[in-house]
């Protein structure tokens, strides 16, 4: 499959990554400030590329820790939530030079199983935590010495990118997203549908490169959209060849709802059911600086080479779309 969206593109495209003042933006939460502790990550640099000489050619010393979230939900058509699972991966991206040791820590009330029995099967369980894994793994270079104990990760990491941890939630989360649509006859030959979204994350994160898909019937032959009034930076489209409506949004900040109506003609009499020719709604998103199953790197530790040895730091978060589905 190619794309050419110019959003999914930019993660392949090798540049200068974006440091800002603290003093400009909100609190992230205690583990986005890792950056010598005055800078931090903007959200939007999680698309950013993570290689950066200093001045002279020299290859500044840095490592990234990416925790990237990507989530499956299936909801019924009355909102309520049918599936849900997280597919994580903390991933790390070390230009340590010396390859120092690394200790990364988690949640200390982190729990892996359902009630496993041996302490050094990583499926199992440990206490009653608020965060609770199904499974995971490591790396081979991972030393899980202390985690039973603190929950910390002790590794010396090779050169480039590799993950550290790979693991699977199936505990119940509150989806980032909620959708609701409402499809009526609009009398002969017609139908309207009225397909709202609503951010479920706080106001000061931003979704991006948002997309509902919504397969129509198939003797539909025109689609008319509207939209909120002043609303910028979305648009609607009637795919006529697989009959099929989509809506692109380019932002979409947490707490705010959109909604969307569609005006369909058909070819023919409704002889169905046409919300059973209809449908599902599909979403796909990404969200920078957020993840839904609370999986926190409260600390990242480096060893010291010397006094004046100070790596850069950067820990990113990032929730993406799996498969995000519902019924109508």
């Amino acid at each position: 499959m190619q794309t050419t969206s110019t959003e999914v593109l930019k993660s392949y495209i090798f540049n200068e990554p974006i440091v800002v003042d603290a003093a400009r933006l909100q609190p992230l939460g205690p583990a986005a400030i890792f950056m010598q502790g005055t800078k931090r990550m903007p959200g939007t640099a999680i698309t950013k590329s993570v290689v950066a000489n200093e001045p002279g050619g020299r290859k500044r010393e840095e490592i990234f820790v990416d925790i990237i979230e990507k989530i499956s939900v299936i909801f019924s058509s009355s909102g309520y939530i049918l599936t849900s699972e997280i597919d994580g991966t903390i991933q790390m991206k070390s230009y340590l030079t010396g390859n120092p040791e690394i200790r990364l820590a988690l949640n200390e009330d982190l729990s892996i199983g359902r009630g496993g029995e041996s302490a050094n099967d990583y499926r199992s369980s440990y206490g009653s935590g608020a965060v609770i894994l199904d499974d995971c793994n490591f790396h081979e270079s991972v030393r899980l010495d202390g985690f039973d104990m603190d929950r910390t990760l002790a590794l010396v990491p090779p050169d480039g990118e590799f993950p550290v941890m790979n693991y699977r939630m199936t505990q119940e989360f509150k989806p980032p997203f909620h959708i609701n649509c409402l499809i009526e006859e609009a009398g002969h030959l017609k139908a309207e549908v009225i397909l709202k979204v609503r951010a479920e994350f706080p106001s000061n994160i931003t979704a991006n490169t948002v997309v509902l898909e919504m397969p129509l019937p198939k003797y539909t032959t025109r689609a008319s959209f509207e939209l909120e009034p002043g609303v910028t930076g979305q648009r609607t489209d009637f795919k006529g060849a697989n009959k099929k409506l989509e809506w692109d949004l380019e932002k979409f900040v947490g707490g705010v709802e959109h909604t969307l109506r569609a005006k369909l003609t058909f070819s023919q009499e409704l002889h169905a059911n046409i919300i059973k020719e209809a449908g599902p709604v599909s979403m796909t998103f990404t969200i920078p600086m957020y993840n839904v199953s609370r999986l926190q790197v409260k600390y990242l530790q480096i060893a010291k080479k010397s006094s004046s040895y100070n790596p850069y730091r950067w820990v990113r978060y990032v929730t993406q779309a799996n498969s995000y589905v519902a019924r109508i």
